[in-house]
């Protein structure tokens, strides 16, 4: 990894902890907010360690833009967990992602090692 990549890498880690400092839960609900705060911790734990071994600068450039896009995601729609794939922003499934038994569900039936080059999909990617 290049002192510019890793640079940029250590960075959006920051920046993931900085959001989640920052979290506040769509419902404003204290007990939800700590639970989203944790979680978007812990995801970023998880899968920054997990893809720390990627050295291929192509495959690492990808991770950098997924997870910059699960940011962008999780900010714009307030919402911590990952959407699910192939769903459109209308479908009125979106609205059950809050649902703790739907969002785990969804969890479990996404695989962590995503066909996706670097192995990465929108999971796997911290936020």
């Amino acid at each position: 990894m290049t002192p510019v990549t890793r640079q940029e890498v250590l960075g959006l880690y920051r920046k993931i902890f900085r959001i989640a400092k920052k979290w506040q839960s769509a419902s404003g609900q204290i007990e939800e907010t700590i639970k989203e705060k944790e979680y978007i911790k812990n995801e970023a734990k998880t899968l920054f360690r997990k893809n720390k071994n990627v050295t291929d600068s192509k495959l690492i450039k990808q991770c950098i833009e997924e997870c910059e896009a699960r940011i962008e995601i999780g900010l714009h729609y307030n919402i911590p967990y990952p959407r699910p794939g192939g769903y459109s922003c209308m479908t009125p499934t979106n609205s059950l992602m809050k649902h703790k038994d739907f969002v785990s569900h969804q969890r479990k039936s996404l695989s962590p090692i995503a066909p996706s080059a670097c192995g990465v999909n929108d999971v796997d990617c911290a936020f």
